[in-house]
Parts: structure tokens; sequence; C-alpha cells
């Protein structure tokens, strides 16, 4: 019965992260019809429309790569991030309710809506970037290895900032409002709409600090090969996902007697 205790754990959690995500779907979309397709069909709009609109007003090509391309690789997991982030906050005091199920804990919380996100915009860019394909923008990815890492990695980006972000929220009035703001200022640092070897090498230290820009750029190489010439630490990547994922999760933890509950 003992050896049975963990799987059976992981299998209970397992249920009820999913039945937090179709609460998530049903709250947000409603029940009728195919409301829910729209976790889908909101990144969609929002990728397709501005690679429609950069392919429109910029070249054909920059640096030697298609602008196409390049809005998608980058918008899609920007779009995943900050998606994430934004539905990461008060994340917590929106279900406080569930947490008297004693099954329920913050971190489920956090997990369902995530996961939500992140299928939602892998799927649009999918959907987005397939398309793009079949009507000659951009062509089909050099290398799917390096391409799904550097996905992995932006997942694991999105994850870490939703963990540290919701139970920050619930403590700090100014986080939640400011929050908007400084996302706005740290597009420059996403790597979502350059690359690293795009600007003066003196400067490039500094958009490798960001795990986003690290992500994109393996997300870029894959795409591109070795055309793109990304700039990429696999090591450097893994370890501060790592930490930005353990950080979040030591203060998900003990965010529960920070949670009021309306």
């Amino acid at each position: 019965m003992k050896s049975d205790s963990l799987p059976a754990l992981f299998a209970l959690q397992g249920r009820v992260i999913w039945a937090l995500m179709m609460r998530e779907l049903h709250t947000r979309f409603g029940r009728d019809n195919l409301g829910f397709l729209w976790i889908v069909g909101e990144p969609i709009l929002f990728c397709a429309g501005v690679a429609i609109v950069w392919s429109a007003i910029r070249p054909a090509h920059e640096h030697g790569l298609p602008t196409t391309a390049i809005v998608i690789t980058g918008y899609v997991p920007l779009t995943m991030w900050r998606h994430s982030v934004a539905r990461s906050v008060l994340a917590f005091e929106a279900n406080g309710s569930l947490l008297f199920h004693r099954q329920v804990i913050p971190l489920d919380i956090i997990i369902a809506r995530i996961i939500l996100e992140v299928v939602g915009t892998l799927w649009a860019g999918l959907l987005v970037g397939g398309g793009a394909i079949i009507l000659g923008f951009m062509k089909p990815p050099e290398n799917y290895g390096l391409l799904y890492l550097g996905l992995f990695y932006q997942i694991a980006f999105c994850f870490g900032c939703a963990l540290i972000i919701a139970p920050l929220s619930e403590r700090s009035e100014f986080v939640e409002k400011s929050l908007t703001i400084l996302m706005y200022l740290s597009l420059p640092l996403s790597g979502a709409f350059a690359m690293v070897d795009w600007i003066p090498q003196h400067y490039r230290w500094i958009l490798l600090l960001s795990p986003s820009v690290e992500g994109i750029e393996m997300i870029r190489g894959g795409q591109f090969g070795y055309v793109a010439r990304a700039h990429y630490d696999i090591v450097y990547t893994t370890w501060i996902n790592f930490l930005l994922i353990l950080i979040g999760i030591s203060l998900t933890l003990r965010a529960k007697k920070y949670i009021h509950i309306q």
C-alpha cells in the first residue's frame, strides 16, 4: 500500500489540476457551443495579426531572414509569456474558495492556468506557422530538436515567472498594479523582435541575461539553422529557469496565508 501512495498522490493531483483546467475554461469562455476554442483563438488573433501587419509594412527580409518567420518565432513565445504572467495575477484570490477543499493547493491553481495558456499558445503558433509555411511566407524548421528545446525553456520561464508573480500579487498591490507597465518596459529585453547577433557586441551580454532571449534564440536557431547565428547558453538557461521555478514554488507554497477570499 505504501509503495502505491506516491503514484496515487500524483494521480490525485493530476485529476485536481484537470478539474481546475475545465473550471477555468468554463469560467472564462462559458459552457455553450465552442467557446472554449477561444483559448486558441485569442493567441491566434494576436500572433496572426502582428505577423500580417509586420509583413505588410516591413521589408520581406531583415538581416537575411524572412520577416514573417522572424515575427512568428518571436511573437508566439512572447504571447505565451505575457498571457501566462497576466493570468497569474491574483490567481489564488480568484480561486480562493476552492482552497477549502483539502486536495486543492495554490500550486494546483497556477499549474492549471499556465497549462491552458501554454497549450493555447502552442496550438496558435502551430496553426499560424503552418499557415505561413503553406502560403510560402516561411519555410519548415531546419532543426526541430533545437526549436523544441527553445520552446521547452520558454515554457519553463513562463512557469517560473507565473509562480513568482502569483504569490507576490497577493502580498503587494504595487506588484498587481505595476505589472502591466513593467511587462511593456521589458519588451526590448524579450528577444521577440530582434536577435542578439543584430546588436553591437558589447551590449549582447545584457540581452543574454534574459531567459526569454535564450529560449527565443534557440527557437530561431531551430527555425533558420546556421543562417540565424543564434546566441544561447544551455547551461545558464537551465540554471536560471530552475532557480526561478524553485523560488516560485517556495513563494507559492507559503501564499495561502496572504490570500483574501472575496
